[in-house]
């Protein structure tokens, strides 16, 4: 599973011009899951996005949590994160999860994170979407389950 992860003040996500998803501070989610994942690929990025210390502290250090500051999270599915561009001009995806195995993955990471007792909202998954965001900082980090496994 890939995420991309950014910082916000705010973040909201339309379908066809209505808002299905929308927070204030906190972190909006890009999350690509991909064909070989398993449920230790979102435990580990769960376990890691709710401990990030990314979060100014009162001197204005990167020092606290999502928990500690009390956001929510925006979780938006991405599978153009598996964007293969190392041959030609147009990007392959056939390392994406298939739409079906990639739902249900979406969905129980959303389930992860809510069990950790954040507030979660979402997009909709397979609809086209439009983000709109105001990066704080900007913070953006990028995690890759893979790596944090292979430690």
């Amino acid at each position: 599973m890939k995420a991309c992860i950014q910082r916000v003040t705010r973040a909201e996500v339309r379908v066809e011009g209505a808002i299905c998803g929308k927070i204030d501070a906190g972190m909006l989610i890009l999350l690509g899951v991909a064909q070989d994942d398993s449920e230790k690929d979102s435990e580990i990025l769960v376990s890691k996005i709710v401990g990030l210390r990314i979060f100014d502290d009162a001197d204005g250090k990167m020092n606290l949590s999502l928990q500690d500051v009390q956001g929510a999270i925006l979780v938006v599915s991405q599978f153009t994160l598996l964007a293969d561009c190392r041959k030609g001009r147009r990007p392959g995806f056939t390392e994406a999860a298939p739409p079906a195995k990639a739902e249900a993955f979406y969905e129980n990471f959303v389930r992860q994170l809510r069990n950790e007792g954040i507030s979660v909202e979402t997009g909709r998954f397979r609809a086209m979407m439009e983000v709109e965001l105001v990066n704080d900082g900007p913070v953006t980090i990028w995690l890759d389950s893979r790596e944090l496994l292979s430690r």
